[in-house]
């Protein structure tokens, strides 16, 4: 639909939007148009697989440079969460992780009381064919699931990302409510977590935890959603290494 009024004053900012892996360069570009659509103006690309900067995203972007021009690119998902204190991850498919499953508007809200809080959050979305793999969904603190007909639900990369932008934006039209009233201290960065669980990891190593060794990466993803789940403040991090320390520093039995 037409309607751009270059004179009128923009809204910008939001949450990142978080690509992993996106297949094509055109689906950045018509990401890029959507995600200005309705202010949003971070962009983070997880090794897109044309790579990075390709003209025929900006050809798709309709006027949207500014979004392709501030994109940042990052070789794995870890590194492109750094710094955010809300993930909320886009999956078509339940998975047999315990995590909490939103709706877009309710998605929308949380997202908007992270902000009022001063905590930065992101938008995860999946490549174009298979979506968000294990690993990547056990880095959010929920998942969003868009209702539509079970027949026919997948959306493609853009309009998954307009239709988040869209209940974004409604979302701060003229206000809404917070993060289900609760005071809460700020919550901890990614990269806070990501310390605190490669330092888990490491000491369960040491323990011998993880038998059979071929269970390894399901019992790690578990732990991580365990922890992910209770979106940890930085100060429960604080704590949490506190607790690793006393544990490995105390002296073995004679």
């Amino acid at each position: 639909m037409a309607g751009t009024d270059t004179s009128a004053r923009a809204v910008l900012g939001g949450p990142a939007v978080i690509l992993v892996r996106p297949q094509l360069a055109e689906n950045i570009g018509a990401v890029a148009r959507a995600m200005l659509n309705f202010g949003l103006t971070e962009l983070r690309l997880v090794a897109p697989r044309d790579g990075w900067p390709n003209e025929e995203a900006r050809a798709m972007a309709s006027r949207a440079d500014e979004v392709l021009e501030q994109a940042r690119l990052f070789e794995t998902t870890e590194a492109a969460l750094a710094g955010l204190q809300l993930v909320i991850a886009t999956s078509a498919r339940r998975r047999d992780m315990a995590k909490p499953v939103l709706r877009p508007r309710a998605a929308a809200a949380a997202l908007r009381a992270a902000a009022a809080a001063g905590e930065a959050a992101g938008l995860v979305f999946g490549a174009e064919r298979a979506g968000l793999d294990n690993d990547d969904l056990a880095r959010a603190h929920a998942v969003v699931e868009v209702p539509a007909n079970p027949a026919f639900a997948s959306l493609n990369l853009a309009q998954a990302v307009l239709l988040m932008g869209y209940e974004w934006f409604q979302a701060g039209l003229p206000e809404t409510p917070g993060r289900a009233g609760l005071e809460r201290a700020p919550a901890a960065t990614a990269e806070e977590f990501e310390a605190f669980f490669a330092r888990l990891e490491a000491a369960l190593d040491a323990a011998g935890y993880f038998r059979p060794p071929e269970k390894r990466p399901s019992m790690l993803r578990n732990l991580r959603n365990l922890f992910v789940r209770a979106h940890l403040t930085d100060q429960e991090v604080r704590t949490l290494h506190g607790l690793l320390s006393a544990l490995l520093l105390r002296p073995n039995p004679d």
